[in-house]
């Protein structure tokens, strides 16, 4: 199920660094990228054991998100009970949440300082990551208070449940349309630079 409008969801608000700029890094920053298409990558002899490691993350954070669409989507319009759909969120979220978080601080404390010094020229686009992963830390805190309340809610009171699935629900897509564009521009980032590069060193 999609929203209705582009209008930024609650979260997305949440996200200043994204608001109001171009949702792809500039032509500066994507150099090695033209020289290293996308399209390209499966075939390309340069991607090694780290480039690959690392977009096997990123699916698997995609895959975990569209899950979680999906469920959520599913809990609201068919209005499935709290009983049952509770422990699948809390179970999901703890899942896809904890291993966003582990991903981002390795990226955070190793390879983005070693990115920088190995590409100069690059500094620019992983500021911009880094901004992302602020503002992304933040908007994981609002919707982990909303999904605490969706699992405060007793069964007794479905009506209340569903209030604050459906605003969990929209909250959540905010951050996953946001996620996916940021796991875009680090992958235009980063996959073209270990090709150009080698891995050696990283």
């Amino acid at each position: 199920m999609t929203r209705e409008d582009d209008r930024p969801t609650p979260v997305e608000e949440a996200l200043p660094t994204r608001q109001g700029q171009p949702r792809r890094l500039d032509e500066e920053l994507l150099v090695l990228a033209r020289r290293h298409p996308r399209e390209g990558w499966p075939a390309n002899p340069g991607l090694g054991e780290v480039a690959r490691f690392w977009l096997d993350r990123h699916d698997a954070f995609r895959k975990l998100d569209k899950v979680i669409r999906d469920g959520s989507d599913r809990a609201v319009i068919e209005r499935l009970g709290a009983e049952a759909f509770k422990p699948w969120l809390a179970r999901q979220l703890n899942l896809y949440l904890g291993e966003l978080e582990n991903h981002h601080a390795v990226e955070d404390h190793h390879y983005f300082p070693v990115f920088r010094r190995a590409e100069p020229g690059l500094a620019r686009g992983f500021d911009i990551l880094d901004n992302d992963h602020e503002a992304l830390h933040h908007a994981i805190g609002e919707i982990v208070a909303i999904a605490n309340r969706v699992l405060q809610q007793p069964a007794s009171d479905p009506l209340a449940f569903h209030g604050e699935m459906e605003r969990f629900r929209e909250s959540y897509e905010g951050l996953g349309r946001t996620l996916v564009l940021h796991l875009d521009d680090e992958e235009d980032l980063i996959i073209p630079l270990l090709i150009e590069r080698g891995e050696t060193g990283f």
